[in-house]
C-alpha cells in the first residue's frame, strides 16, 4: 500500500448525502462509514464545521425533549465567561 493509498483508507466513505436548508441553516448530512463504523456526519455550510456523530450519541438525542436540546442554542460554544448556571443544569 502507498502512503496516499492509506491516507485515503483514513478517510470517511459516503453512503448517502442530503442537504437541510432554513432561513437560520443550510446543514450538508451524510452518512459516512469510518474504520470505527458507521456515523451520520454534518456539515455546516455557513461556519465551515464538521463534526461526525455514532448511533449512541444519535440516540440520546431522543432522551431529550426538543425544548432541552434546543437550550444549547443559548450558548453553541459553552457558557458564557460569568454566567451563572441554572438550577439542575450541568455543563
Amino acid at each position: 500500500m502507498t502512503d496516499d493509498e492509506s491516507v485515503q483508507a483514513d478517510l470517511p466513505t459516503p453512503v448517502e448525502e442530503m442537504l437541510i436548508v432554513n432561513e437560520f441553516a443550510a446543514v450538508r448530512v451524510r452518512k459516512v462509514r469510518t474504520r470505527n463504523g458507521e456515523r451520520l456526519e454534518l456539515h455546516s455550510l455557513k461556519h465551515e464545521t464538521t463534526v461526525r456523530i455514532d448511533a449512541l450519541s444519535l440516540e440520546s438525542l431522543t432522551w431529550r425533549s426538543v425544548w432541552e436540546i434546543g437550550q444549547g442554542l443559548e450558548t453553541p460554544l459553552g457558557p458564557d465567561e460569568g454566567s451563572v448556571r441554572p438550577e439542575g443544569v450541568e455543563w
